[in-house]
């Protein structure tokens, strides 16, 4: 059985953004809809596993770094081809240590990189944007993160 098919209609996932002397962690996925994009490290949440502990889990999976969870950032949430509803929480999360690399299965790239080199990458992704955003109002967005996903409901909330 596929990963998909095991998590059924209802995905619950998770991503940890770490800011490290004003540089945010990022990687570049090699597969679906984020591929060659800057993004937070994410993923699904694992059976026993709280959503803090699953993004300081993806966090250190595709970028060896370690941290904790300080607070939410936001949720996403969306309903993918009008039938799987797709939800994460995004956690800020403070660095503990590790040393910077990327998992070579899943991951092209992984970096620390400035407000500033985000904002000009055309490879940033729409959430980057989002949260680089500090003045985002509403609270929420809708937004169309590309026909390439599948959703025909698509939000971000800003918990700031």
């Amino acid at each position: 059985m596929s990963n998909r098919n095991k998590r059924g209609k209802v995905w619950i996932a998770a991503a940890g953004l770490v800011i490290d002397e004003g540089k945010w962690l990022v990687v570049k996925k090699k597969y679906g809809g984020l591929k060659g994009k800057w993004s937070i490290p994410a993923g699904f949440v694992e059976e026993g596993e709280t959503l803090d502990a699953a993004a300081v889990r993806e966090v250190f999976e595709e970028t060896g770094i370690t941290a904790e969870a300080v607070s939410v950032l936001g949720v996403r949430t969306g309903v993918i081809n009008s039938e799987t509803s797709d939800n994460m929480v995004i956690f800020l999360l403070k660095r503990t240590g590790g040393s910077l690399r990327h998992a070579e299965d899943e991951i092209e790239e992984a970096a620390f990189l400035t407000e500033e080199e985000l904002r000009l990458s055309p490879d940033s992704s729409l959430m980057i944007y989002f949260f680089l955003d500090s003045s985002t109002s509403p609270l929420h967005a809708e937004l169309d993160p590309g026909s390439i996903f599948g959703y025909t409901s698509y939000k971000l909330f800003d918990t700031r």
